[in-house]
This record gives C-alpha cells, structure tokens and sequence, in this order.
C-alpha cells in the first residue's frame, strides 16, 4: 500500500455546515416517518436539497421537496428568511422537472423548509420545520393548477 492510499484512509473530512445541516435534517423527517428518495438533485433548471415522500397526509402520499438551511446563529435572521422568491422560483422549476422525469404529476406535491441553527460546539441544532412553506412559484405549466 503506498503512502497516499494509506492516508487517504486516515483523513478525516470535516463536513460543511450545509452538509450537517442535510444530514440531520434527513434523519430528523425520517423520524417523522417521512420516506428519503433523493438527496442534493441537481437539475438543469435548479437543485433539490431534499426529495421526501410524506405518507401520512390526508391524501395519501405527498412528494415534499424539502429546502435546507443552516446557520450557526440568528444575527443575520432566521435561516428560513434566505429561502427568498427567487430560490422558490428555481425550487419550484426544479421540482416541476424532477415530478415530471419521474413520472410524478399526479402526486399531490408541497415544499417544506427546514431551517437549523446549529450553534459551534452544539451537539445538535435549533429545528424549524416550516411545512408547505410557500405555494409554487412562477405560475406557468402543470404543476400550477
């Protein structure tokens, strides 16, 4: 085994805050029963942190695309406040695409957030899970009747 391979096996990679934030926010929804189908989809159109299937809505099964955000601290507002109309538009584009390539429209859909605050040195974060956080964004095609 030459010297690389050795290290390569050794280093520990420190996740990003973003990637903490992502795994915990998976773990967390699928303590609520919520079923993961696709993590960090990146579209053409936009990227999806978080595909979900919600089982226990009164219509069955709901798709969420799920928006994560994590922060270690509230100085700059609530991490939430960063899912702006903009990042709705690109979520909503993103999802209309990842509904239809996966032969999805006739799912009831909705768009959840989950912000974090995850002070340094917390074991774990603040939770603010923000279900059908805003409407579909943009107004045009299927996934906007």
């Amino acid at each position: 085994m030459g010297l690389r391979s050795w290290l390569a096996g050794r280093l520990i990679v420190k996740k990003s805050l973003g990637q903490r934030g992502e795994d915990f926010a998976a773990r967390y929804l699928q303590r609520l029963g919520y079923h993961i189908v696709s993590r960090q989809v990146d579209l053409r159109v936009g990227e999806l942190d978080l595909v979900a299937v919600d089982n226990n809505t009164d219509s069955g099964r709901t798709v969420v695309f799920v928006e994560v955000k994590t922060r270690t601290n509230t100085d700059a507002g609530s991490p939430a406040e960063a899912v702006d109309d903009r990042r709705q538009e690109r979520m909503t584009r993103a999802a209309l695409a990842y509904l239809k390539s996966h032969g999805l429209l006739e799912y009831p859909a909705r768009f959840d957030v989950i912000a974090l605050t995850w002070p340094d040195g917390a074991r774990t974060p603040i939770v603010e899970h923000i279900q059908n956080a805003f409407p579909a964004a943009g107004g045009r095609g299927q996934f906007f009747s």
